[in-house]
């Protein structure tokens, strides 16, 4: 079966590889397979969560022809709070659906 390993193990820096294993090998045998585990020490820690095309998965989940397996990064930072905290530095007046108005016209239109 061919399998796509990925991994961005730091931001701006992601690691992709095709695969030929055998079938009915888990998530965490194609990981080993691929030598990522020596590679990337935080993939045998388990500090990263690992999933199918998007979809969260354990370690012993067989893989099927044309996965593609990620290595997922914990999140550093809640995507909500940052988003609340780009909007309160641009401030309300700069930013949303209102930014920009014609001249002549009503606020809020």
């Amino acid at each position: 079966m061919d399998v796509v390993l990925v991994y961005a193990s730091a931001p701006r820096c992601c690691h992709e590889e095709r695969l030929t294993l055998p079938d009915g090998l888990d998530a965490w045998g194609a990981l080993q397979a691929a030598g990522w585990l020596e590679r990337f020490p935080e993939l045998a820690q388990g500090q990263v969560s690992l999933s199918v095309w998007g979809r969260k998965i354990t370690r012993h989940q067989a893989l099927r022809d044309g996965d593609r397996l990620e290595a997922c990064r914990p999140l550093r930072v809640d995507p909500k709070v940052a988003r609340r905290e780009r909007f309160v530095a641009q401030g309300a007046r700069g930013s949303g659906l209102f930014a920009s108005r014609r001249p002549g016209s009503k606020a809020g239109y």
